[in-house]
């Protein structure tokens, strides 16, 4: 008995502090909608929280990859969806790492700016002439765009620390609030050309280099948010890498490192259920009906991630019988075409009537209603690492970005000749405006959606930044762990903390 009266005081402090983590069984079978980068990067992190007890399916209706892609032309294939990465991408590099890729550099050639007319600007083939030359022509405005947007860079690297110490947020809004404050807000809030022309940069430099990056890579000028627009410009830098043998490979390779079972089918409709258990709670489960080669079918889900974009003409997925209704999801994309071409760049077109003189390996543009391209570059194959400043050859591939299909007319105007024509059209990313409106996380109590983080930036690091924080946030949410969700201060506590 006096062993009896020694347990009772830790038996009565047992039954007064519950366990920090909770009880609540592991769910048994997970959906996540889309085998993109966000669906691939959900899959893997779900995995990571929820361990290996739990059923991971991957419901994708084409390709696992999503809108990262290539393209086959004469044997080599080629990017045609995200095409590069930045050094400080961390998600992307511990992937690369973590799955035994391969990576390579993008050395990248000469570039110019052109505007319907001539070159404003060009890059020389000696690379050391190119600083000097910028700042002759735009002043210091080059430098002080770099501190601008060091800023904002180490502001967003913050959310590694927050996600390494499984901190999630339940809504966009309050994750980059965490990460910068009202700065990131005001960014959101207005353009890039109003953010850059109140911090004190000539609108020559806004339009002729900020506005062609912004057309380059979203297919839309300085009136994309001022957020979505400095991390661009920060993000293209020297240093860009791409995975060898394509993109892609991230998404297949994540989602057999999670072991989840890839299912073919198009999502029709996700509607709750509730199931009754004898001498137990009711359990609340999601009824997902999904489209395959076989016809129609479905299961039941304890939690659904969708990690594919939402609305009619994207993943147009039915919400039935949810009380509140979910919201409908207008947050309109980008019509983008890639066009590659295998042939001769028409250098006349650009002002160079002789070929041997033309040197660049890129063509930005400005916005000028005179131009049917937004860019247009030398393309290396998938695992290739560039042109490495040399001088394009007489017949190569180039890839030409564009908001319409580029007539025969158009491509004999860029081209003297050519062998070879393939055409991808994406809704690529979203159409940018400005102040930025964000669709909700948490669309039920265990139903949620990553891709409005897009609205901020989209990029692959972006989409798989928003899936590591819907995973926490499911995992804390089904445990009831409070404490790791939406905490003010973050970055303060922290530092104290450590």
């Amino acid at each position: 008995m006096p062993g009896l009266r020694r347990l009772l005081p830790l038996l009565l402090l047992a039954a007064l502090c519950p366990p920090a983590l909770s009880l609540r069984h592991e769910p048994s079978k997970i959906a996540v909608v889309g085998g993109g980068i966000g669906g691939s990067a959900a899959a893997y992190f779900l995995r990571q929280k929820f361990g290996r007890g739990v059923q991971l399916h991957v419901l994708e209706k084409a390709a696992l990859g999503g809108r990262l892609d290539t393209l086959d032309m004469e044997g080599d294939s080629y990017e045609a969806g995200g095409s590069v990465i930045h050094p400080v991408n961390l998600h992307m590099k511990h992937f690369v790492k973590e799955l035994g890729l391969l990576s390579t550099t993008h050395e990248g050639s000469p570039s110019g700016v052109y505007n319907g007319e001539e070159f404003v600007f060009e890059e020389s083939s000696w690379s050391f002439i190119n600083r000097p030359k910028k700042l002759w022509h735009y002043g210091l405005n080059p430098l002080r765009m770099s501190m601008w947007v060091e800023d904002i860079l180490d502001k967003f690297m913050r959310i590694y620390r927050f996600q390494m110490h499984d901190y999630a947020f339940s809504s966009n809004e309050r994750l980059l609030h965490a990460l910068g404050g009202d700065d990131f807000t005001r960014l959101l809030n207005q353009t890039i050309d109003e953010a850059m022309q109140k911090a004190g940069f000539s609108q020559k430099f806004i339009n002729q280099v900020v506005c062609p990056v912004m057309r380059f890579a979203y297919g839309q000028g300085a009136g994309v948010n001022a957020f979505v627009g400095a991390l661009l410009v920060g993000w293209l830098e020297s240093g860009l890498w791409s995975v060898k043998g394509g993109n892609k490979l991230v998404c297949s390779g994540l989602i057999y490192s999670a072991k989840a079972e890839v299912i073919p089918g198009t999502v029709v409709s996700i509607e709750p259920k509730t199931r009754h258990k004898r001498g137990g709670d009711p359990v609340k489960l999601y009824e997902v009906t999904y489209n395959t080669s076989s016809g129609l079918t479905g299961d039941t889900y304890d939690i659904v991630v969708i990690a594919a974009p939402l609305g009619r003409k994207m993943a147009n997925i039915t919400f039935r019988n949810f009380d509140p209704p979910i919201p409908e999801f207008l947050y309109p994309y980008k019509q983008i075409f890639i066009t590659l071409v295998h042939g001769r760049l028409n250098t006349s077109f650009f002002g160079y009537r002789d070929p041997q003189a033309f040197h660049l390996g890129a063509i930005f543009t400005t916005d000028s209603p005179k131009l049917f391209i937004n860019s247009l570059n030398l393309e290396p194959p998938v695992g290739d690492t560039g042109t490495g400043g040399k001088l394009p050859l007489p017949s190569a591939v180039w890839k030409v970005f564009s908001n319409e299909e580029l007539t025969k007319e158009q491509l004999n105007l860029l081209f003297s000749s050519y062998d070879s024509v393939k055409v991808k059209p994406w809704l690529a990313y979203p159409q940018y405006s400005a102040p930025e409106k964000f669709p909700p996380i948490v669309l039920h109590e265990q139903l949620y959606y990553l891709n409005g983080l897009e609205r901020a930036a989209s990029a692959m690091e972006m989409s798989a930044i928003a899936a590591r924080n819907a995973a926490l946030l499911a995992f804390h949410r089904w445990h009831g762990h409070s404490a790791r969700v939406d905490q003010e201060d973050l970055h303060e506590k922290l530092k104290t903390e450590l």
